[in-house]
């Protein structure tokens, strides 16, 4: 078994401490890529720097979250582009919208997202995406672009079913993490993660966030890692109501596909 984990924020201060081992203990569950999430200006420049001190294993993407839309400036911008040429940046995100919180204010979020999709159809590489509690006007956006972009998933999927049914028309992939384990706010997502096409669905822990509260034992730190991935595989692959194996081997060949691994 081999599996790719899609978005893996490793740039986190909690990894710092023990990186390596981190790595070890993904490779040890048979997360053998992982793709390290760039989330504002620093984050993907370090997210570059992982990826090039561990060739083959890590891989990177760069952009602002919404939370930092309201940092994005001119030279934000203008780095993004730089990043983006860099083989091994793979996709431009984490951006979108994000509703739930509002760090920044909305038409920040929406004018910061659209100059990130502009960067990724410039640079002719695929959406890593975000979006919450946004879904109409993050949809209009991304409708405006997705035919100048190679692909694009929508990252950490957490909304209804109708919602996923709006981005498979779009021909988007579809990424699920340890969510789907949480049974206060996940068990929506086991009622139609089948509905998935093989080749649309990636996996992803959210390492740190977002540790499957299925895990047992559960760590003391509380902290997700790659290492999870398999467990999170095992739980959808009970969803679909396929082996594990032909989960992880799919979600696999999808990931190596979309981000070209």
């Amino acid at each position: 078994m081999q599996l790719v984990d899609i978005g893996a924020n490793l740039t986190h201060e909690s990894f710092r401490h023990d990186f390596d081992a981190v790595l070890d203990r993904a490779g040890a569950h048979a997360v053998v890529k992982m793709v390290v999430t760039g989330a504002s200006h620093a984050g993907s420049e370090h997210a570059l720097d992982l990826a090039r001190a561990h060739p083959g294993l890590l891989y990177a993407t760069a952009g602002v979250h919404p939370h930092h839309a309201i940092d994005y400036l001119d030279a934000t911008d203008a780095r993004l582009r730089e990043l983006a040429r860099a083989p091994e940046v793979r996709a431009i995100g984490e951006t979108g919208l994000d509703y739930n919180r509002n760090y920044s204010p909305r038409e920040v979020q929406l004018q910061v997202f659209e100059r990130q999709l502009r960067i990724a159809a410039d640079a002719g590489k695929p959406l890593f995406l975000h979006q919450r509690d946004a879904h109409h006007d993050f949809l209009a956006l991304l409708k405006r672009y997705r035919d100048k972009v190679p692909a694009a998933v929508v990252h950490c999927f957490t909304d209804t079913r109708e919602a996923l049914h709006d981005y498979l028309a779009l021909d988007c992939h579809i990424g699920i993490t340890g969510w789907i384990c949480d049974e206060r706010r996940g068990t929506h997502l086991r009622q139609f993660v089948r509905e998935i096409p093989a080749d649309r669905l990636m996996i992803e822990t959210d390492a740190p966030y977002l540790l499957p509260r299925t895990v047992r034992p559960q760590p003391s730190h509380r902290r997700n890692e790659p290492m999870y991935l398999r467990h999170i595989c095992e739980e959808i692959a009970r969803d679909r109501g396929e082996a594990v194996e032909v989960t992880a081997a799919n979600s696999t060949a999808t990931a190596k596909a979309f981000f070209g691994l």
